[in-house]
């Protein structure tokens, strides 16, 4: 990495302040060419004028990070200037000018600093999801992401299959000299150990990313029992087309909602009835099929009939048109979409199922990404794989398996660790 990248880094549009970082080792001319030779002590901020060619571009402040006590690992200099669109189109036009500098790929910032040992790949997906996060469940999440839960989970299980590893080859590759006979059966309970705890962490119900990717919440029922009118209120403006004719919604209308510090996607379907023409029809498959993948389904009944016939089964029901008489008192809750009244229970009591669903098992950071997911998977199948052969050959190559799948979490995959625990421990060819 021996050029120089710059990108504005702060977000785009108009804005009081703007970041302009540059890393990389053009890092210090580039403050030079724009700033002069002053005297900028590192991780401090310094007033400069700034000008290209004896022409001001802005008054800012200036930080010198000399690596790797950076946040790439590299040379890093932060511009913090105006941020209108004129100043931070002058200071990217002046810095692609300078010898040896180009704008920055995306994410390249951050690549550089995981290529050069400032953090694992948790923690670079972690930043963007800190970044990206827009309720309070997903700050939460990825800050404790952020802050190396998931690295030490997963980099304990590894340290400890490497010495497992290197126990099964020291037994193979130097049975000459002084090995422990039960190395290969301590191994074997390491193993053991490690699966039953990659399996409890694999089972939890995909929580982490349902947090990360929102949670589906699907509103459904009969025609002009009011979903439309309910989706509305929730979402507090119209996403729905309402009208007193059944069957108005056809297709299924999702919204975004921040519901108890949680990302929700509301989803109103087409009223369930036996349909009287193909396009209501495929409205009614599409309301049933998304009631089926739902992590949490709303069953909406009508007040004004007291209809109990069949419908699937729900995780929550209510009645709506508490405004309107009623025929008869019904368990349950009472809401109406056209007052709001009940509303705030409805909220609250989506909430509660919303945190229990989600709710984290102490002490176990969850999984947020597929590709976490799948590598552990496949470092599961390699253990149960060891487990269940007597010859030491095959057992050590699905223990390297395992700890290359594991080593893709993290981004570490380095099988020299396996000599160092090897002569380390049994001090081979002293």
């Amino acid at each position: 990495m021996s050029d120089t990248i710059f990108a504005l880094s702060s977000g785009a549009g108009r804005a009081g302040v703007a970041v302009i970082r540059v890393s990389g080792p053009g890092s210090r001319p580039a403050l030079e060419a724009l700033a002069g030779r002053g005297n900028f002590q590192p991780r401090r901020a310094i007033r400069a004028s700034l000008n290209k060619g004896g022409e001001p571009i802005d008054d800012a402040l200036v930080l010198w990070f000399p690596g790797p006590a950076s946040f790439s690992g590299e040379d890093l200099v932060e511009f913090h200037v105006h941020g209108g669109r004129a100043v931070i189109e002058a200071m990217l036009s002046a810095l692609a000018a300078l010898p040896g500098l180009r704008p920055a790929e995306p994410g390249e910032f951050t690549r550089r600093a995981v290529e050069n040992g400032k953090f694992d790949l948790t923690r670079a997906e972690a930043l963007a999801d800190l970044i990206d996060a827009e309720t309070e469940a997903q700050r939460r999440q990825a800050l404790r992401q952020y802050d190396g839960a998931l690295a030490t989970l997963y980099d304990g299980w590894r340290d400890r299959l490497i010495r497992a590893c290197a126990w099964v080859e020291a037994a193979i590759d130097f049975s000459d000299e002084k090995v422990p006979d039960d190395v290969v059966a301590e191994s074997r309970l390491v193993a053991v150990q490690i699966l039953e705890e990659i399996q409890s962490h694999l089972a939890d119900g995909h929580n982490g990313e349902i947090i990360r990717n929102g949670v589906h919440l699907t509103v459904f029922g009969k025609t002009n029992v009011g979903k439309s009118s309910l989706v509305n209120a929730l979402a507090k403006r119209d996403v729905a087309i309402v009208s007193p004719t059944p069957g108005t919604t056809r297709d299924v209308i999702e919204v975004h909602l921040d519901l108890g510090g949680y990302q929700v996607i509301l989803s109103d379907t087409a009223g369930l009835r036996e349909p009287g023409e193909a396009v209501e029809a495929e409205g009614v498959r599409r309301a049933l099929e998304r009631v089926a993948s739902a992590d949490i389904s709303l069953l909406v009944l009508d007040g004004t009939e007291a209809d109990l016939s069949p419908a699937p089964p729900a995780d929550l029901t209510i009645w709506n048109k508490a405004d309107l008489p009623w025929p008869a008192v019904l368990d349950g809750l009472r809401v109406s979409a056209k007052t709001g009244e009940g509303l705030d229970a409805l909220v609250a009591a989506l909430t509660k199922l919303i945190a229990e669903k989600l709710a984290v098992k102490a002490g176990s950071p969850p999984l947020t990404r597929v590709r976490h997911r799948r590598a552990l998977e496949q470092a599961a199948a390699a253990l149960a794989r060891a487990l269940e052969t007597d010859q030491t050959e095959l057992m050590a190559e699905d223990f390297r398996l395992a700890l290359r799948a594991l080593g893709r979490i993290t981004g570490r995959v380095d099988i020299e660790e396996l000599l160092d625990v090897v002569f380390r421990d049994f001090c081979i060819g002293k």
